[in-house]
Order: structure tokens, then C-alpha cells, then sequence
């Protein structure tokens, strides 16, 4: 091949890989090629083992179907820093993926332009906070690339899921099945949650992966939806903020509500401004660690409305903490 149909089947490659489905004429236009140009290209690709599809018709459709074997990916420099990153959190987040995410990290840093890993390195770096000993329910890495697919395919999925406060899913027939049109994945503080549409219920809804079991794609697909607002991590921050918790704990804090939200990432619609100097933040939550946790962020002094299991619970924690400071 000559360099410069080299560079356009690596091109072409590269949009084949980010998209389900393209048309001939669009990749001809992204190409500046023709459409014929595009058709042979698609032959040469099939040549050399990719596993090209094509829909018959004027115009043609094509896609990379499932093979026997992986083929190259080909990553520009934003997709591969964030690979980077990705696999380095879920080296300490995903139940029983921990080893082989660290084994795909250290091929990709192998071939990792210098640049490219100070760029992930410091990202990485940006991104670590407090490591709290109780860091919530761990997801299985099957379930999350179910309904990555099927959120990016737009393609039902039937699960069961466990209603709150109940039993694990599946554990004593508490959990019901669930049928909905998965959207956004949405990480919020140590929970996963799925932002779907549920089609029995005609209504948006939440659900923490947890709480998920037997997930199944259907086959049949919906189309493609836009969250109310336009946000999915705002729509999911206000919704998780009207959901009722087991313990109260409300903090009025003398720092400006903007400041706290930078120094707390997530706790978004949860901060309240009293007036330019003082904020109120609702820490409530299921969890006594992750409200000791939260306030711990705080950076700043402030008065506490809190249950007395809340207040319990820090009494407990600060004391341990003023043994171990000596």
C-alpha cells in the first residue's frame, strides 16, 4: 500500500471503531474519498482478517462485527489517557477484575508516548481523594459491560432488582423484575447507578447496580432518549438528593456554597447557601461512614443537626482518631 492509502485505512479503521453502524456515503464525506473508494477500502480491510459487515443497498452500511480474534484498536490521544485512568480506578473498584485490569495498564503504558503518561499520571493524581475504609458495595465488571452495551445500543434489558432496605437481590425472592431502556451509567460517591427509562412504569428512574441481578438483553431495541435537562449527573444528583435516608445529618457551614462543592465533588443540589459566607449541607445517607465521611471534606467549621446514631457514630470515630493522634 502506498503511505497515503495506509493513513486513510487507518482512518478508516479508527471510524469503524466508534460508531455501530455508517453509512457508505458518510465515511466517503469523512474521507473525502468516494463511495466506490470506500467500498474497496472495506475489501481490503476483510483481506487483512477484520470482521467488515456490509447491508446491502445504493448507499451501503457497514460495521465492525464481533470476530474470532481482537482486532488493533486504534486510540487518539484523549481516548487512551482516559483508558489509562479508567484502568487504574477500576484496578480498586470492580469486584475480581482488579489483577487484569492491571495487566491491560501496563500494556498500555508500555507503548504510551512519554507525553501521553504525564498527562494520565497527573489526571490520576488529580482524581485521588480520601481512602475510606468502608468504600461501599463493589460492582461486578459483567453486569457494568452489560449495560454499557446496552446503553450505547439503546437495547432493553430485563434484570431483577431489590427493592431498598431489602434482602440481596435474588437472596429470598424479594427482588421483582424490572424492564427498562438503559441510558447513562453514573458514578456517584461509591455507588453505581443506572439512569434507564422504565418502560412498565412510562417514567425515568434510578438503580443502583447492587441491587441488580440477572441482568438479560432483550434483542430489541428503543430509541434513543434525552435525560430531563439535558445532564444525566445532575439529573441523578437530584434525584439521589429527594430520596428519603435512614440517618439525618445536616450541617450548616460557614464557607461560601460554591467552595464546598468544589472541595466535595458530587454533593451538588445536597448544598444549600444561607447567604454569601454560610451554606447548609444535607451529609444524610444509609451509611454512618460515608456521612463521617463527607463531613470529614469539609474544610471548614460548622454546626450539626444530626440523629443521635449519627452523633453516636462520630463520637465513636473521632475518639478513635484522637487515640491514634497520641
Amino acid at each position: 500500500m502506498t503511505s497515503e492509502m495506509t493513513a486513510r485505512m487507518l482512518r478508516l479503521l479508527s471510524l469503524l471503531q466508534t460508531r455501530r453502524e455508517w453509512s457508505g456515503a458518510d465515511l466517503a464525506e469523512r474521507l473525502e474519498v468516494t463511495v466506490r473508494t470506500v467500498r474497496r477500502d472495506m475489501d481490503r480491510l476483510r483481506e487483512l482478517g477484520y470482521p467488515v459487515e456490509s447491508a446491502r443497498g445504493h448507499a451501503g452500511g457497514y460495521r465492525l462485527a464481533a470476530g474470532t480474534e481482537l482486532p488493533p484498536l486504534l486510540l487518539d490521544d484523549d481516548e487512551a489517557v482516559a483508558i489509562a485512568v479508567a484502568l487504574r480506578t477500576a484496578a480498586g473498584g470492580l469486584t475480581g477484575i482488579e489483577e487484569t485490569a492491571l495487566r491491560a495498564l501496563a500494556k498500555l503504558e508500555r507503548v504510551l508516548p512519554r507525553r501521553l503518561r504525564g498527562r494520565a499520571a497527573a489526571l490520576q493524581t488529580a482524581l485521588t481523594g480520601i481512602v475510606w475504609e468502608d468504600r461501599g458495595p463493589r460492582v461486578d465488571p459483567a453486569l457494568l459491560s452489560v449495560l454499557a452495551t446496552a446503553c450505547r445500543d439503546h437495547e432493553i434489558v430485563a434484570f431483577a432488582y431489590t427493592a431498598r432496605y431489602g434482602a440481596p437481590a435474588g437472596g429470598d425472592g424479594s427482588a421483582v423484575r424490572r424492564r427498562v431502556e438503559p441510558c447513562h451509567l453514573v458514578a456517584s460517591g461509591n455507588l453505581w447507578y443506572l439512569l434507564a427509562h422504565d418502560t412498565d412504569r412510562d417514567d425515568w428512574r434510578l438503580f443502583r447496580l447492587d441491587r441488580i441481578s440477572q441482568a438479560t438483553p432483550t434483542g430489541r431495541r428503543a430509541a434513543s432518549r434525552t435525560v430531563p435537562g439535558g445532564d444525566p449527573a445532575a439529573f441523578v444528583a437530584a434525584r439521589l438528593s429527594a430520596v428519603p435516608t435512614r440517618h439525618r445529618a445536616v450541617a450548616t457551614v460557614r464557607a461560601p456554597a460554591d467552595d464546598v462543592r468544589a472541595r466535595i465533588r458530587g454533593l451538588g443540589p445536597r448544598v444549600h447557601p444561607v447567604d454569601a459566607r454560610t451554606c447548609r449541607v444535607d451529609a444524610s445517607d444509609d451509611s454512618l461512614t460515608r456521612i463521617a465521611q463527607t463531613l470529614a471534606g469539609l474544610d471548614a467549621d460548622y454546626d450539626l443537626d444530626a440523629d443521635p446514631d449519627v452523633l453516636a457514630h462520630l463520637r465513636t470515630t473521632a475518639g478513635r482518631l484522637l487515640r491514634a493522634a497520641g
